[in-house]
């Protein structure tokens, strides 16, 4: 499993290693990361905060592709299936998976000033709520979290506003 806590308690990741990683799980589940699925994820993984599928068709139309946006959204749908990203709902934008092995819901804290989003690796709080969902018998299909909030970096005034 990819360790992503770096020295500041924020997630970081090498993109080429995600992609890499993600490569890999690809080849070991049976499908298959096309050049395209790749790009939109290395795109993903270069931001240093989640970004939409418009900014990515941007980029990869910078590149010299030619695109729209039903081509970004099949590609982000397989990413998602395949466990690789996640979709903050709330924002409309998408985030690298810190943890691709096993498919799981998310937990993240968003920094509504500059955008960052913070994916917690806590497996209780997922059963937390799959406990709290079964005593209601409620049938739970996803689950992400999302809690909206100021990182330390913003609260002491020392990050860029997001764009």
């Amino acid at each position: 499993m990819i360790s992503l806590k770096d020295v500041n308690g924020s997630h970081a990741i090498d993109p080429q290693h995600a992609l890499e990683h993600a490569a890999s799980l690809c080849q070991q589940r049976g499908t298959r990361l096309t050049e395209l699925r790749r790009r939109v994820l290395e795109i993903i993984w270069s931001n240093p905060t989640p970004v939409g599928a418009y900014a990515i068709l941007d980029v990869l139309r910078g590149d010299g592709r030619q695109g729209a946006p039903p081509t970004v959204y099949r590609a982000l749908d397989f990413l998602l299936e395949q466990g690789l990203i996640h979709r903050l709902a709330s924002l409309n934008v998408f985030t690298g998976c810190h943890r691709p092995d096993h498919l799981h819901g998310g937990q993240f804290l968003i920094c509504q000033e500059c955008g960052r989003a913070d994916e917690l690796s806590n497996p209780a709080v997922e059963a937390l709520l799959r406990a709290e969902a079964s005593a209601r018998h409620f049938e739970v299909l996803a689950q992400t979290v999302e809690v909206l909030g100021h990182c330390p970096r913003c609260q002491q005034g020392a990050a860029p506003r997001a764009r």
